[in-house]
């Protein structure tokens, strides 16, 4: 039997496993085990349904072909007509189920968290890590996905010294996964008396939001301590010890949260960001010793690649890792990110069609 069909046929049983699996009352009732299940199904539902169609064609063309048979004219040019229509569909969903069925990255249906610094050019670089925040806030708006801010860290002039926030929804981290790395922008900023255009950078790293069971952090490594939040946010978290500090001592990854509402929102938003820094810190040491790590860097978080040039006097945007120029810079701005990301996934698809024919 073809090796694609047996992926599919697997991969229908799987889909109608989880659909009895759904309908049990101890899973109804576990909303952990519900949603794991729930996106698990969204993920091969293009799959799914890709196979359902694939064997309506077949049974199509099957009786198309018996049809050719009959002695009546009249039925036999009808029957060719059926036959022709369904090989041109097939041949297009063969193509589709090609993709579908390409090797996929198991975290790409993770929710994400997002880290957005001011780097280079001062207050201009945080103004930019600003507009940026803004971008990915109406571009997971424009998916459907939800965003909340765990960190944040406001720059006098406007925009943040560091801001980070997570987004929740199908395939989350496969829309974000590509914005890692340097993004530079081309302006004259609001300060500049003289008109003269500056160059500034942002960076940005994107995190599988993984769960609890995906990276194991004994207690032992883990080093909590409670702080009284500093800055703006209100009287009570300056009456309090509410803010959180976490160490991870064999890394000595950090993160310090403040802006939740109590020390117990806090504590389990340092967690979040902790397991997402450790299993991202522990896969990219895994890939470098296995000698495994892409230069090309794509969606592998390394923040001082430049991938990006948003060019003001100009409304241009250029993605340098696959040579994308857009003149929409407006638009882009305001969140249509999807011809940028779309052309990302197809080039990683191309490259893992080149790779699976190797």
């Amino acid at each position: 039997m073809d090796a694609r069909i047996i992926k599919l046929e697997n991969i229908e049983k799987r889909y109608l496993e989880i659909n009895e699996e759904m309908l049990k009352e101890d899973v109804a009732s576990n909303i952990k085990l519900f949603t794991k299940l729930s996106k698990e199904q969204a993920s091969i539902k293009g799959a799914y349904e890709a196979y359902q169609e694939y064997k309506r064609l077949n049974a199509q063309i099957v009786g198309a072909k018996e049809m050719l048979n009959e002695d009546d004219a009249e039925i036999k040019e009808m029957a060719q007509i059926e036959l022709d229509e369904a090989n041109e569909k097939l041949e297009k969903l063969n193509e589709h189920i090609e993709q579908l069925l390409l090797p996929k990255d198991p975290e790409d249906a993770y929710d994400c968290l997002v880290e957005i610094r001011g780097a280079a050019g001062g207050d201009e670089g945080n103004i930019f890590a600003g507009d940026l925040y803004r971008m990915y806030s109406y571009y997971a708006s424009n998916l459907g996905y939800k965003t909340e801010v765990m960190e944040a860290s406001e720059s006098e002039a406007g925009g943040y010294a560091l801001i980070s926030f997570s987004v929740k929804g199908l395939d989350a981290y496969r829309h974000f996964k590509f914005e890692s790395g340097a993004h530079r922008v081309q302006r004259v900023p609001k300060t500049e008396t003289q008109g003269r255009v500056h160059t500034s950078t942002a960076t940005v790293i994107v995190f599988p939001d993984v769960e609890e069971e995906d990276v194991e952090i004994p207690d032992s490594d883990l080093e909590i301590e409670t702080h009284r939040a500093s800055g703006a946010g209100g009287q009570h978290i300056n009456k309090t010890d509410s803010a959180v500090r976490i160490v991870h001592k064999p890394t000595g990854i950090t993160v310090n949260c403040q802006d939740g509402r109590n020390q117990i929102a806090n504590k389990e938003t340092a967690l979040r960001i902790i397991r997402a820094r450790v299993y991202a810190y522990y896969k990219e040491k895994k890939e470098e010793e296995a000698g495994a790590l892409r230069k090309s860097k794509i969606g592998t978080g390394d923040r001082s690649e430049k991938i990006r040039t948003y060019n003001y006097p100009q409304n241009r945007v250029t993605d340098h890792r696959i040579g994308l120029t857009l003149n929409q810079l407006d638009r882009i701005m305001e969140g249509q990110l999807n011809d940028v990301v779309d052309a990302l996934i197809k080039n990683e698809e191309k490259e893992k069609l080149l790779n699976e024919n190797i």
